[in-house]
């Protein structure tokens, strides 16, 4: 009895001392263009990321070419639901369109999709900059809207060259992005 009893009080303890969990929000960036939109509808594929900015730890660029996580720090999301999310309301308000993520949340079909793998999603240290670079495809099906690819290249300046630093910068990464989707979707 005794030894359950001490048992007990040493888990509860355990319990009582566990470490808490940092997470860091990605901030939302409004929009600062407004545009027509030549599609009715448009649907954000689930963005493709490497697989360091799809870990729930968040990497940072502490030497050239080496990426580090501590683990202490950790995404309050799902990086590619974020990221996905993050395209999905920016392209919608500058277009002021139908824009949904995959799956589609309408009925129907949409009129495009658009399909972003990114190569490099990070943060560094070394440079004080971040850095989301890649391609996006938009394809139409069933209306007379051209298929393409395009490549993409952003490096915002961090406010610190830490992790809070990074996130803070990759909210503006994301809106340049979707300024450009929504540029290439609008009249």
């Amino acid at each position: 009895m005794l030894k359950t009893t001490l048992t007990l009080a040493a888990l509860l303890t355990a319990t009582a001392c566990g470490s808490t969990v940092t997470r860091l929000n990605m901030p939302a960036v409004e929009p600062t263009a407004s545009l027509r939109a030549s599609v009715g509808s448009v649907m954000i594929r689930t963005v493709s990321l490497p697989t360091y900015a799809a870990a729930e730890e968040i990497a940072l660029e502490t030497a050239p070419g080496v990426i580090t996580s501590d683990g202490d720090l950790l995404s309050a999301d799902d990086p590619s639901r974020s990221v996905t999310l993050a395209l999905t309301q920016g392209v919608g308000d500058i277009l002021n369109a139908n824009v949904g993520p995959d799956p589609w949340p309408f009925a129907g079909l949409p009129d495009v999709a658009v399909d972003v793998r990114v190569s490099d999603m990070l943060g560094s240290a070394v440079t004080g900059t971040f850095r989301l670079a890649g391609q996006y495809y938009i394809g139409g099906d069933g209306i007379d809207f051209a298929n393409s690819s395009h490549n993409f290249a952003y490096s915002v300046p961090m406010a610190t060259p830490d992790i809070p630093g990074a996130i803070a910068a990759q909210g503006s990464a994301v809106a340049q992005l979707a300024e450009d989707i929504a540029r290439k979707l609008g009249r």
